[in-house]
């Protein structure tokens, strides 16, 4: 792998997760731009709340992308394919039983969640029959992040751009078929959506399996379903998806409690701190694809019990990572007044969002070494580290938010965001060495 691996090789699996992250965010704004051309206010209002709900109802179970991820790199290493796919269906079963659960439970979630948005009557009615019809793509939804992490294990980021942009080219096609042509308005867009997401997962279950036969070494069953049902293997997956998912929610509620934060010191700083997280939020899909790319690698050199390989991956990931984030936020610097201008025309919103703009970008250029290492630490399937990172990380921003917050406002709050990212990155490191160490023995 030190012979092999180079920056053409890193970039050639990164490039193509950042178009795809890039276009993750579409499938609302496709919803949202039908909508808003063809339906009401209170529709709008409708989509956009529905999009959030589901966002955060999906995104809490990312850990099925990461967690397939590593297993699969790791077992593509060995060249075991029949693991590979072993993985996958693995994978694929626990996505589908999450799925299946998601329905059953829909009637509290949709409870719980309209209950805590607060929207009028009107839009509140909208959204629960958006809810109705979108829940039902749950177990495809989850299915694609195992699909998903299959295919960045294997090193197919390619495929997962198709993937994403097949998704999305779908569901603008049926949003405007449903809402626009047909007259269904929210119901149609829901409806849209829920097909785009089913018929996208059986897109990329065909891609996948073609990848699969063109790669397969092995004479075993093409389920091999002693090895699915290998309590250890059980028990080794579902341990880490525990840890990614607790990782995800803490992370999850460190960028809640410094929105919530914010809002203390008013409506003007609340929506600055919000359009200086969009540029955030957008730098950070541009870093994901060398995370992306060294979860590949790495769990590579663990699956084949290659030492240097390893180290060789973590060095050269890492400093293309460092530079393109230190190039990030030199260009948040000297492009971001723009950009905030074209987020807000609010001219007081604008004005705070300048005077924070540095702490952005200082965010931006720190933040890849947290990226990277959730990187190294997913290849190696070390989650466990991952998991405390978070919480040691969160409790510090905790610590350090409040009386930061409290003696220099708004400032003493980003002061204390730079030291969230900083202290993951820190925790990651320390266990950086053991779990490296321990990854490679357990390989052999």
């Amino acid at each position: 792998m030190t012979e092999s691996v180079t920056r053409s090789r890193i970039l050639q699996l990164a490039w193509p997760i950042v178009l795809a992250n890039s276009a993750v965010p579409l499938l609302g704004l496709v919803d949202t731009a039908v909508i808003g051309n063809t339906g009401s206010t209170a529709e709008l209002g409708a989509v956009g709340l529905g999009s959030l709900i589901f966002s955060f109802v999906f995104w809490g179970f990312g850990f099925l992308r990461m967690g397939t991820t590593g297993f699969t790199a790791q077992a593509s290493g060995r060249g075991d394919t029949a693991e590979v796919r072993a993985a996958l269906a693995r994978a694929l079963l626990l996505a589908g039983t999450l799925g299946v659960l998601l329905l059953i439970l829909q009637v509290p979630i949709r409870w719980s969640a309209l209950g805590l948005l607060g929207a009028s009557p009107e839009v509140e009615s909208l959204t629960g029959d958006y809810f109705d019809l979108r829940i039902w793509a749950a177990p495809a939804s989850l299915g694609m992040f195992s699909v998903t992490g299959s295919l960045i294990g294997l090193g197919r980021t390619r495929h997962v751009l198709a993937t994403q942009f097949f998704l999305n080219g779908l569901n603008m096609a049926l949003d405007v078929l449903f809402a626009g042509v047909l007259g269904l308005g929210i119901r149609g867009i829901a409806l849209g959506t829920m097909l785009a997401e089913w018929i996208a997962f059986a897109f990329g279950i065909v891609l996948l399996v073609q990848v699969l036969r063109r790669e397969r070494r092995d004479e075993e069953a093409w389920w091999p379903v002693d090895r699915i049902r290998d309590t250890g293997q059980a028990r080794a997956v579902l341990t880490a998806n525990a840890d990614i998912m607790v990782r995800t929610l803490f992370l999850l509620f460190g960028f809640g409690w410094f929105t919530n934060q914010g809002a203390v010191f008013g409506n003007e700083i609340l929506a600055a701190n919000h359009v200086l997280l969009q540029l955030v939020s957008l730098s950070a899909y541009l870093l994901d694809g060398y995370a992306h790319a060294t979860e590949v690698l790495v769990g590579r050199a663990v699956g084949a019990g290659d030492p240097d390989g390893f180290d060789h991956v973590v060095r050269l990931s890492s400093q293309m990572s460092a530079v393109t984030a230190a190039g990030l936020g030199l260009a948040l610097l000297v492009v971001g007044p723009a950009l905030v201008d074209r987020l807000t025309d609010l001219a007081a919103v604008r004005r705070v969002a300048l005077d924070y703009l540095p702490f952005a970008a200082g965010y931006v250029t720190l933040s890849f070494a947290a990226f990277q290492l959730d990187g190294v630490f997913i290849g190696a399937t070390a989650t466990r580290a991952m998991r405390n990172a978070s919480i040691l990380s969160l409790l510090g921003f905790l610590g350090a938010s409040l009386p930061l917050a409290g003696r220099f406002g708004n400032t003493g709050l980003w002061i204390a965001f730079l030291v969230f990212v900083i202290l993951r990155a820190l925790a990651l490191r320390i266990r950086y060495g053991t779990a490296r160490n321990r990854a490679l023995r357990a390989s052999t």
